[in-house]
């Protein structure tokens, strides 16, 4: 089998996994890393340094500083103060869009994004409506 085979066959498959849901996603792209490093389509000794480049580095925050707000609460305040502002989405859009431009003019437009991402999906689930209208 050849290498592009072998990258599909492990996209695909690592696809198949995110979309199942049952494997957390960290482990399931850790298997497709390995997978490609064991059949030496990617070099077992480079196979981790991409952890060391400040986009994984700012994703891996991201996601720790996002959990970190939801477990506190904090989305649940920031939610709720939304909601009352008004029901209807385009105006929770409007807002949302203001607080993540005025967040992006001091951080990292992805950091501000996914700090507020839980914000959205609490937003979503509380006034009853798909993610989608948010």
């Amino acid at each position: 089998m050849n290498g592009e085979l072998i990258v599909f066959a492990t996209l695909f498959g690592t696809l198949v996994l995110f979309i199942y849901g049952r494997w957390r996603y960290d482990v399931v792209a850790i298997l497709a890393l390995l997978t490609l490093a064991v059949l030496k389509i990617v070099p077992p000794a480079e196979a981790f340094t991409g952890f060391g480049h400040p986009a994984v580095v700012t994703v891996a925050a991201v996601l720790v500083v996002g959990r970190g707000m939801l477990n506190s609460g904090l989305v649940d305040v920031i939610a709720a103060a939304m909601l009352r502002l008004s029901t209807r989405p385009t105006v929770q859009v409007s807002v949302m869009g203001a607080i993540i431009t005025g967040c992006s003019a001091f951080m990292n437009n992805i950091g501000a994004l996914a700090i507020f991402m839980p914000v959205a999906l609490q937003m979503s689930r509380k006034s009853e409506r798909s993610p989608y209208y948010l």
